[in-house]
């Protein structure tokens, strides 16, 4: 895996998964979605290309779920159930990370979180993805 300041390590709540990931922008690629499995499972998360992504321990541990097309494949650890990442939709050569199961990083780090469209999916759609608004963290003091 290439060493720079992107390379991040990460893992499950119960710790059976753990991998690293080579985020494609660092945290400038930061955001959620509003399809609705996106919606109820509320993770903000970061884009790692396929081959970035790096599975160190686990790798049995890791469960899928598909649902609409199939496209999107979400994986999550079979013993404790956090979502740890996803290979996207919309370009299968890119996955989705969950920020909160990278070391040292919270999604209350990022005071603004951009969320994308995904109820109109670009492939459903055929235009470009469109952002549907900012998710704020405005703490208290």
């Amino acid at each position: 895996m290439v060493n720079d300041t992107n390379l991040r390590a990460g893992r499950c709540h119960c710790g059976a998964v753990r991998f690293e990931v080579s985020l494609s922008d660092g945290f400038n690629s930061i955001r959620r979605c509003t399809c609705s499995y996106c919606r109820m499972r509320g993770a903000v998360v970061v884009i790692a290309e396929m081959g970035g992504m790096q599975i160190l321990e686990g790798e049995e541990m890791l469960t899928t779920y598909r649902f609409h097309t199939g496209a999107a494949q979400h994986f999550f650890c079979s013993r404790c159930g956090i979502y740890t990442h996803h290979q996207r939709r919309s370009d299968q050569r890119l996955y989705a990370v969950n920020v909160a199961c990278l070391n040292g990083t919270s999604p209350f780090d990022f005071l603004e979180v951009p969320v994308m469209d995904g109820v109109n999916h670009t492939s459903d759609t055929g235009k470009p993805t469109r952002r549907a608004g900012i998710l704020r963290f405005i703490p208290a003091s």
